[in-house]
């Protein structure tokens, strides 16, 4: 490694020797402060926060709901380290840490599991579930976010991290809760909390959650809804706790969720008007920039704010289901030995219909060599709808682990080892319809005209079967109190069989009704004189194909401990994640595994005194290869392009993260996050074009540019917030007032894209929060929350494929997603029992 990459490294170990040194000033006392005594299971196995080599962030229940941390990308608002890619919306959102992002089709970069269980698989046409469902976060006991390659203990490899969601177990109280909030943007929210002991050894919990909330985005056409990036959802858990012996216990949890909304829109913001209408290669370009320029006009005529968008989709959705079942036996077989084993089944279903580039386009521009269309022509540009009878994803999963965990020689040796089973298996084909450059009541009934003469639906079918097997094992030995030693090991092996059976609906000019079906890959299926091949049924375009890899990873830290407020460590883990398969991208449907070795180094403080609080510091450094990158797929003449994977060469991903928590007088806490990470792609292999693949792409242009940060990694992060619990004593209640500030640099969405959407630039926002927790010493919590109290109007992501300017790459539209505006709301709780 190079002296300027080793700089995070060198800058965290001063820090760490400082800290270290036995000559500080500080007293370092054992800490009795929740602060300091956070209970964390990151290693399967619950420890100290404070005693965990890892880098992580973690937000206790309390603070999830001061935060009003509602869905899975919520979270990423409040972890430095954490960035979320909202490209299809916050429903449909993917995590990334330390630059570690997934993209469209590809496995998750970061595992999110809850109870133990990582979320269930889905393959669709756009990136959707591998995450928890609506509503997840409602009851729990915790929310960890683990920061690098978790390839050992955790269920599935992940190159950037995980987070983790720890529910509330049944408990032996019979208590509970009821809580309603309401707000702006017509907030509607109610959750309950039913706690019941049975008896002394059986103990139920039932929770739910129904939240609604009208969207912030303003629909200006007059067609579809009024408003779009709404929250509607409703969600249930029931679990179980069963003590069968004094040394066996069952762990049940059922739970379910339902999220119905508008779903995302995005806001055209500039357009391509050099494109030369004169040459027949820029023929689709000619109508989506013109087009896109006129629809421009029009939301700048009718004074459009940039909260309000023109899309001309009558009926957009975004219908989530998700249900699982979790089993967890615990037996203590032994005072030093204990077997777990956790069985899950999952289902995972989507419906969706939704313009990708939210427009409501009519013909202006046009190609000069073919006769003149009459003005105001209506069309979509690309508008994704379901198949009759499917769904667009619909996917099982089947997990197995078995746990052994233990310790020898007096507890100097601490070990643990088992082995995963991840069975994800179709629920008939995926199957989405798809149409392009046609004006569409419904894509999925096939109620569209042709008004171009150039349109057609794109019909996907697949079939995608995962497995996912691995045994692991690790253990820890300390050499003295101070001294220890702890390595791991695991072997992965990964298998997945697509079958594909798309075709094409091909339509007669102006009028409604199919001229004929051919195969949607052209690559594979066409006549001996190049011309599609035309089907009666989708079989005759059957097509397999699998895509399988083993790989081992490893993890090798050191630890010292100076006192027992004090952890410094070293370590060095090797990180895999498995390749995929995407058939929406002919000829370039496969990619392969990416690897990280991970270098870290760190300490973690407690300290008491005139400053009560903790202190906890990390440098790393990653060297990524075979990286997967998402790439912009330019299409030729009226194919659309799309988004495909491939393979970089190498990239290089530093920086330091810190999170701290301070109390430096009675009822006044505050809590800082930062991240300063620094990411470059050194090399990437575009590969090229065959003749066949040229026939219907211009291009393949990755989002990440050589030399050049990675998409979704801003240099600088920093999350702080501040509490103060007012002296009003026990007969008033604790009145709490809490702010948090979160900046974020700038960042690359796509680089694909002109900067004026291409880059996500720098914001500043500012929450607040107002708690009344037991209100005149009575049983009723009241809170207040606002978020983004300065309004801000800020990117989130953009939707790329503008293309080289005058050129034929792209379509010349520029459209950017935006972030929340200015909410607030307030909730009342009512506590009950014990």
């Amino acid at each position: 490694m190079r002296g300027s990459a080793l700089r995070p490294l060198f800058v965290t170990t001063g820090f760490v020797w400082a800290i270290a040194n036995p000559g500080l000033a500080i007293a370092q006392n054992t800490g009795t402060d929740d602060m300091q005594t956070i209970i964390v299971t990151a290693r399967r196995v619950e420890e100290r926060l404070q005693d965990v080599p890892i880098s992580m962030t973690v937000f206790s229940q309390d603070q999830i709901s001061k935060r009003n941390i509602v869905v899975a990308s919520d979270l990423a608002t409040y972890t430095p380290s954490l960035s979320v890619n909202q490209r299809y919306g916050p429903e449909k959102a993917s995590f990334g840490i330390r630059g570690f992002n997934q993209d469209q089709g590809t496995a998750p970069s970061v595992g999110v599991y809850f109870a133990d269980v990582v979320g269930a698989r889905a393959n669709g046409g756009t990136t959707t579930g591998n995450s928890v469902g609506a509503g997840a976060f409602m009851d729990l006991q915790n929310v960890q976010v683990l920061k690098g390659p978790q390839g050992t203990l955790q269920g599935r490899n992940t190159t950037g991290g995980a987070i983790l969601l720890v529910p509330n177990k049944p408990t032996s109280k019979l208590e509970g809760w009821v809580e309603g909030s309401l707000g702006d943007y017509d907030l509607k929210r109610i959750q309950a909390v039913l706690n019941v002991p049975l008896a002394d050894t059986f103990r139920v919990r039932f929770a739910v959650d129904r939240n609604q909330r009208e969207g912030y985005i303003n629909n200006r056409s007059g067609i579809g809804p009024d408003d779009y990036n709404d929250t509607n959802y409703f969600a249930a858990r029931f679990s179980v706790v069963a003590d069968l012996t004094p040394n066996l216990e069952n762990y049940i949890i059922a739970s379910y969720s339902h999220s119905f909304s508008h779903g995302f829109a995005s806001r055209q913001l500039i357009c391509d008007p050099t494109v030369d209408n004169s040459n027949p290669a820029n023929f689709a370009k000619v109508f989506t920039a013109g087009s896109s320029c006129s629809q421009i006009a029009r939301q700048n005529a009718r004074g459009d704010g940039y909260l309000d968008v023109d899309v001309g989709n009558p009926d957009p959705h975004v219908d989530l289901r998700q249900w699982q079942i979790i089993n967890t036996t615990t037996w203590h077989a032994t005072d030093t030995m204990t077997i777990k084993n956790i069985i899950s089944y999952a289902q995972f279903t989507e419906d969706s219909r939704f313009n990708l580039a939210s427009d409501n386009f009519t013909i202006t521009a046009q190609p000069s060599f073919l006769p003149p269309y009459p003005p105001g022509i209506k069309y979509q540009y690309v508008q994704l709808d379901g198949a009759p009878g499917r769904h667009l994803a619909s996917q099982s999963t089947f997990t197995e682990e078995l746990q052994f965990q233990g310790n020898m020689m007096d507890g100097r040796l601490i070990w643990q080892l088992g082995g995963y089973l991840e069975l994800a298996r179709p629920l008939g084909f995926n199957t989405g319809r798809t149409g392009i450059f046609l004006d569409c009541v419904s894509p999925m009934n096939l109620q569209c005209t042709n008004p171009l003469g150039i349109g057609y639906i794109a019909q996907s079918a697949t079939k995608y079967s995962y497995d996912n097997n691995g045994v692991y094992a690790q253990a820890t030995y300390k050499f003295t109190n101070k001294i220890s030693l702890t390595g791991g090991f695991r072997y992965t092996f990964d298998r997945i069989h697509g079958v594909n059976e798309s075709t094409r609906y091909r339509f007669l000019p102006g009028a409604g009704g199919v001229a004929y079906t051919d195969c949607n890959d052209q690559l594979h299926f066409t006549n001996p004189d190049g011309t599609p091949l035309r089907v009666t049924n989708q079989s005759q375009c059957h097509f397999e194909m699998d895509n399988n890899s083993s790989k081992p990873t490893w993890m090798v830290d050191v630890d010292y401990k100076p006192t027992d407020d004090i952890l410094v460590y070293a370590k060095y883990s090797r990180g895999y994640r498995q390749g995929g398969i995407n058939f929406t991208n002919p000829g370039l449907e496969t990619w392969q595994p990416e690897k990280v070795d991970a270098y870290e180094i760190g300490a973690k403080t407690s300290f008491n005194g005139f400053v009560r609080g903790t202190f906890n510091i990390a440098g790393f450094y990653n060297d990524f290869s075979n990286q997967q990158i998402f790439a912009a797929l330019f299409g030729r003449g009226s194919f659309p392009g799309g988004a495909g994977i491939i393979n970089a060469g190498k990239s290089r991903i530093q920086g330091v993260e810190v999170d701290a928590s301070l109390s430096p007088l009675e009822g006044l806490r505050f809590d800082i996050g930062y991240t300063y990470l620094d990411t470059k792609l050194v090399s990437v292999t575009v590969p090229p074009l065959t003749p066949l693949q040229s026939q219907v792409y211009l291009a393949v242009v990755p989002t990440a540019q050589v030399g050049q940060p990675l998409t979704l990694s801003p240099k600088n992060r920093v999350t702080l917030s501040g509490s103060y619990a007012l002296p009003l004593g026990p007969k008033v209640g604790r009145v709490t007032l809490g702010a948090t500030y979160i900046h974020t640099d700038s960042s690359v969405a796509n680089a694909g894209d002109p900067p004026s959407v291409g880059i996500l630039p720098a914001t500043d926002l500012l929450n607040l929060n107002v708690n009344w927790d037991k209100a005149f010493d009575g049983p009723f919590d009241l809170a207040f929350f606002a978020t983004n109290v300065t309004n801000q109007i800020y990117a989130v992501s953009s939707g790329g494929q503008f293309g080289s300017t005058g050129t034929a790459n792209g379509s010349g539209i520029g459209d950017i997603l935006l972030g929340q505006p200015r909410m607030y709301g307030f909730r009342l709780r009512y506590s009950f029992g014990k």
